[in-house]
């Protein structure tokens, strides 16, 4: 399964800003700088991030964005669902665009989505506290 730009974003976001020391603040071009990617791409994701409540953003001079969550409260299993909805690995998957002759009687659609729950499942497992244990390291190549 390879995830959506949309959904690298959104990890690189929630990972950029939990290296970040507490309290502290970023903002969308740094962030797109620091990853050398497209500010405006940045921008919906950012504004996403926020209506799903996982950043706060603050407008005006000394704004920014910053986590509205403890890292350990962001699950990554959660956040893929959100920016992968719906998740469909093949045609099938989707009910309204499925015109797979074979659908009816394919093994391989059950397969495939008891594939796609473990793998969830997995990521259910990880919140973004786990992927920052090295948080030290991460937040020195930020800096730099």
């Amino acid at each position: 399964m390879q995830l959506t730009i949309y959904t690298d974003y959104t990890l690189r976001v929630l990972m950029y800003l939990g290296a970040k020391p507490e309290g502290s603040r970023s903002n969308i071009k740094e962030i797109a700088e620091f990853y050398n990617i497209s500010s405006n791409h940045l921008g919906k994701v950012v504004y996403e991030m926020g209506k799903l409540g996982l950043i706060e953003t603050v407008r005006g001079r000394n704004g920014g964005i910053t986590l509205a969550k403890d890292p350990a409260d962001i699950i990554i299993g959660k956040v893929v669902r959100h920016t992968e909805n719906p998740i469909n690995l093949v045609e099938c998957f989707d009910p309204e665009k499925n015109a797979c002759r074979i659908s009816s009687a394919c093994r391989l659609k059950g397969i495939l989505n008891e594939a796609l729950n473990a793998y969830l499942k997995v990521l259910d497992s990880y919140t973004l506290k786990d992927v920052l244990v090295n948080k030290d390291v991460l937040y020195g190549l930020i800096d730099n």
